[in-house]
């Protein structure tokens, strides 16, 4: 290996980590509040049926979702048009912001709907701030890797993503462990939204730090600048945003399934303890973080595609009795073993689906371009999932959601097929030369 490729990987290694840590905290931010609704449900709405407080809770978590559109337009154009650094530092100020105000919001018994209104304002903010933020980070992480080990880059998005929420289970199972069931309740949730509220300052910081990318600069001195970030320009890739929802439909809605709605299941329905139901997603998500960077490398040499397609056909056949059998068999290790297998065939689109996505776009919209399609997709499928599996156990039918997230699987994996192989698109000017050279070659 020469002495110059050395320090070329070592700066690519370095700003995929730059990249990765704020986003961990963004992420941490966003599923603490799914990690403590079992806690907080019964603060902010009237006492009574602890499902129906559920389901209140998730409702505002889905509200979040839908604000994310609006946070994939507003931040993925400014991130488009200011650069993809500038974005990324203004979605972790307003993440920050919003978990305060989650902290300080007063419960119903004291101040009666105001506590909820203020959950309601917190998780909009929280939905505009992941809205912009997943998009900006998917496209820094591809641009910033290099070539021909952007699916290993990128697939430190999901990396960060997962840690974030490893890091919301670690700070759940040590307060479990402190404080009785009574504290967290009333106040103990309190603590990890505070703790999220500083470590995003913390990241902001370090985000004004940044590098911008070599292929944003490069977009930023050509004559198209007015047209970057524009929904006239999205228009025009209007394949791709239709292939960036399809694609998202049935991962949102899996992952969701798995990493979220999961511990209430646990609970809820197949009768394990809430500490138990946590150290079953801790392990299983240590397991999910580890198969990201794998699944990125392997869609580095066979392409994205064959990734994808596992997932597709995982979930399609694999939902139903993933989740029956853990009913079925109530127990610790069967709920580990059966939560490791599904996270296993969730990585097939959690690895990749940054760069596809990313892959799909030119330079000049390739933020805004991801962003909306892709949070659409997750206001209507991947942000309902938890409230969709509430309702149909509220109804006495909860089987009926596996074949729902089934269905959903099966629309992606269809779209799979038929999508074409994004793993050697030029993602700047100079790549797009060097290509049509051919003196570049993937490796």
């Amino acid at each position: 290996m020469s002495g110059s490729t050395k320090p070329r990987r070592f700066t690519h290694a370095r700003a995929v980590l730059s990249g990765s840590i704020g986003n961990t905290v963004e992420w941490y931010d966003w599923f603490v509040y799914a990690n403590f609704a079992l806690y907080f449900a019964g603060q902010f709405f009237p006492k009574g049926n602890p499902t129906a407080q559920l389901m209140n809770t998730a409702a505002v978590f889905a509200v979040g979702f839908l604000a994310r559109p609006l946070g994939g337009w507003v931040l993925g154009r400014i991130a488009d048009r200011r650069g993809r650094k500038f974005g990324l530092t203004l979605s972790v100020t307003m993440m920050s912001f919003s978990a305060l105000l989650i902290a300080i919001a007063p419960p119903h018994q004291h101040a009666g709907y105001l506590g909820a209104v203020l959950l309601l304002i917190a998780r909009i903010m929280q939905g505009i701030s992941v809205g912009g933020e997943y998009a900006a980070s998917a496209a820094y992480l591809t641009e910033v890797s290099q070539r021909g080990r952007r699916g290993l880059g990128s697939s430190f998005q999901y990396v960060s993503v997962t840690i974030g929420q490893l890091l919301g289970l670690v700070v759940l199972m040590v307060l479990q462990a402190v404080m009785t069931e009574e504290q967290l309740t009333s106040w103990g949730w309190r603590i990890p939204f505070v703790i999220g509220a500083v470590a995003a300052l913390v990241v902001f910081y370090l985000r004004r730090r940044m590098h911008e990318t070599s292929a944003y600069v490069e977009e930023e001195s050509h004559d198209a600048q007015m047209r970057r970030g524009t929904l006239r320009e999205v228009w025009k890739h209007r394949r791709a945003a239709v292939l960036v929802f399809a694609l998202t439909l049935g991962g949102s809605v899996a992952f969701y399934t798995y990493t979220t709605y999961l511990t209430k299941y646990l609970s809820n329905s197949v009768g394990l303890s809430k500490p138990d139901a946590a150290r079953v997603m801790f392990i299983a998500l240590c397991l999910f973080t580890v198969l990201l960077p794998l699944g990125g490398a392997i869609s580095d040499k066979i392409g994205r595609r064959p990734v994808l397609i596992f997932f597709g056909v995982g979930t399609t056949l694999g939902t139903y009795p993933i989740m029956t059998s853990m009913q079925r068999w109530p127990s610790f290790g069967v709920a580990l073993a059966l939560t490791m297998l599904a996270l296993t065939i969730v990585a097939g689109y959690s690895s990749v689906n940054a760069c596809v996505k990313a892959e799909l776009f030119p330079t000049g919209i390739r933020t805004v371009g991801v962003a909306i399609p892709y949070a659409l997709a997750q206001a209507i499928f991947g942000g309902t999932a938890e409230y969709v599996a509430l309702a149909f156990r509220d109804a006495g039918v909860e089987n009926y959601f596996f074949f729902y997230v089934s269905a959903c699987g099966l629309v992606s994996l269809l779209t799979y097929l038929l999508m074409p192989e994004t793993r050697t698109a030029a993602l700047s000017r100079a790549e797009q030369e060097l290509q049509s050279s051919g003196k570049e070659t993937v490796a």
